[in-house]
């Protein structure tokens, strides 16, 4: 099986090639791609040097898949350009994300929704990942009503560039700015672009795209993004209320035997994620579970996962695998 990584060089690609070596994806042929002036430069891929090409050779050399995370404009060009000589396309931008006609998938909650007929794919946003994860076992048992999530995004989500903006604030460099403003001993309530309704593009992603993963809106999120100066994590406080009361050890005992998702949570041992912790791990982790004291049958919790990997790469990998595993690449 051929497989291109379109977008090779950047962070998210990165540790996609990392996550296809770890996790021995069955692939015969890797073909990396990026931009014009990134091709030809080698990058090592299970112990081997491959060179990285660009968009036009890769379509021409018709892989049976291809994994993208080049950002949305590439997409939206590009992914119906490999549909056409029968690639398979699993994207990693919001270009596809909500639009009707595409999948959204978090394999562990509605991968038995893909069929051979899905040639673009649509890979979730970091941060709505880890929220699902947590929130699809706990909607089934008890039934949400609203959500209100606040998260804590660290400068990884941004890019490479964002990562170098923190590293030269703390060394006492003046440098190029992903940011408005310096993100060093700051925070910023300021993740993507601001829409018209005030909220941020990457609040409305919150807001919209777990109800299309559940397949459900009963239930409604409200979210505020705010970016802060740790160099890998996402961290989300959330507040669930439930149309059926719940049993704080029974959430625990659920939440435990959810597959990618571990229950850290011991105020007697200060145990509760963190995103030093989830750094370079595929699970979602979740701890500070109580009581909302204020509101009937309503939850706190506190969800941490490494926003490049389960965040990204590795939800595409595991997509990549449920396709390969249920026969599903190739022509429809």
């Amino acid at each position: 099986m051929k497989v291109a990584i379109v977008g090779a060089t950047g962070m998210v690609g990165e540790v996609m090639l990392k996550v296809l070596t770890e996790r021995k994806f069955p692939y015969s042929e890797i073909l990396l791609v990026a931009s014009e002036r990134s091709k030809g430069k080698e990058l090592e891929v299970g112990g081997q040097k491959v060179a990285v090409i660009g968009l036009e050779e890769a379509v021409s050399k018709r892989p049976e898949l291809a994994i993208f995370s080049a950002g949305g404009d590439t997409s939206l060009k590009w992914a119906p350009i490999f549909e056409e000589v029968g690639t398979t396309v699993i994207d990693n931008s919001s270009a596809w994300r909500m639009d009707p006609g595409k999948k959204l998938i978090v394999p562990e909650i509605n991968a038995t929704e893909l069929t051979r007929k899905d040639k673009i794919i649509a890979n979730p946003n970091c941060s709505t990942i880890q929220l699902v994860m947590v929130l699809a076992p706990l909607h089934k048992k008890y039934k949400m009503k609203r959500v209100v999530v606040s998260t804590y995004q660290s400068v990884s989500g941004t890019g490479v560039k964002a990562v170098k903006q923190l590293e030269n604030e703390m060394a006492g460099i003046e440098g190029e700015m992903a940011y408005p403003y310096p993100i060093n001993r700051n925070a910023l309530p300021h993740c993507d672009v601001f829409m018209e309704n005030g909220y941020t593009k990457e609040e409305m992603k919150l807001a919209r795209e777990p109800q299309k993963i559940l397949n459900d809106t009963s239930f409604a999120i409200t979210a505020t993004a705010v970016r802060i100066p740790t160099s890998g994590g996402h961290s989300e406080a959330v507040n669930v209320s439930f149309e059926n009361d719940f049993d704080l050890e029974e959430i625990r005992t659920l939440l435990n035997t959810t597959p990618g998702v571990v229950v850290q949570d011991n105020p007697d041992t200060n145990t509760y994620p963190m995103p030093v912790y989830a750094h370079n791990k595929d699970d979602v982790f979740v701890g500070r579970i109580r009581r909302d004291e204020t509101q009937a049958k309503t939850l706190n919790m506190w969800i941490v996962a490494d926003n490049l990997r389960k965040g990204a790469a590795t939800n595409a990998i595991q997509i990549a695998e449920y396709l390969y595993e249920h026969n599903l690449l190739g022509s429809s």
